[in-house]
């Protein structure tokens, strides 16, 4: 289990979450979402040890993140950024294969699983600088998915997909949560969150507002409340979609 307790960070002296306390569980998909400036990246940079508390703390099994080495970081939990930087233009499967560097070895079958679930095949050789943005995206997933993290942490990773590939993606992230693996997403998609999560957190101005199975915590309700619009979801459970209001 990720738990936060009473955890407060603190970006450019800004309290930017503040006092939230709220448990991960593996083989989940949990989003995290809220209007722009809630605290949502900051929390996934908090979870993922990359980001120190101002007050509070981060559970990782029961233990202290912070009292794990850099590498148990690393090899227990996967951060996925929302602008990852890409030092040099290596082939994409350099790129995925780095993903088991804080393995130490070249873990052949899981960069092969990697690049297999994500469709890199066709990819694999080509360049980094000459792939699109959704096919990047691609590929710095699956360099988090080739070190077989127990958590995949993942701020926006559907954002730059089309919609078959942000489907695709979908389906694996679920796959990952049913062979045991704890999901955290961050989404501005109301309806991919409603649709595809098993629990959302929404967060307004740093603090939690609701918890919950999606359908209690993106009710129209709540959405009036956080974001301000008056919103009704129309379709069936598994393919909503959010229509503004009459």
């Amino acid at each position: 289990m990720l738990a936060a307790e009473d955890l407060t960070v603190t970006r450019a002296r800004k309290k930017v979450v503040q006092g939230l306390s709220a448990r991960f569980l593996e083989g989940e998909i949990t989003a995290i979402v809220g209007p722009n400036g809630a605290g949502k990246s900051s929390l996934l940079l908090a979870l993922a040890g990359l980001l120190q508390a101002a007050m509070g703390r981060v559970l990782l099994q029961g233990n202290a993140l912070t009292e794990l080495s850099v590498r148990e970081r690393a090899r227990a939990i996967g951060y996925l950024p929302q602008t990852p930087d890409i030092a040099w233009d290596v082939a994409a499967e350099r790129l995925v294969a780095l993903g088991r560097l804080p393995h130490g070895d070249d873990g052949r079958e899981a960069v092969e699983g990697a690049i297999g679930a994500l469709a890199l095949e066709p990819l694999r050789r080509r360049p980094i600088s000459q792939l699109s943005g959704g096919e990047r995206a691609r590929v710095l997933l699956a360099r988090v998915l080739a070190g077989e993290p127990r958590w995949v942490l993942a701020d926006e990773p559907l954002a730059a997909l089309d919609l078959a590939h942000q489907l695709s993606l979908i389906a694996h992230l679920k796959a990952c949560a049913r062979s045991g693996q704890g999901v955290v997403i961050v989404l501005h998609d109301l309806a991919l969150a409603r649709n595809h999560a098993d629990r959302v957190l929404v967060l307004k101005h740093g603090r939690l507002v609701a918890d919950g199975p999606p359908a209690e915590a993106l009710s129209e309700a709540i959405i009036a409340d956080v974001w301000g619009i008056g919103a009704q979801w129309l379709g069936k459970p598994g393919a909503e979609a959010l229509a503004p209001r009459a």
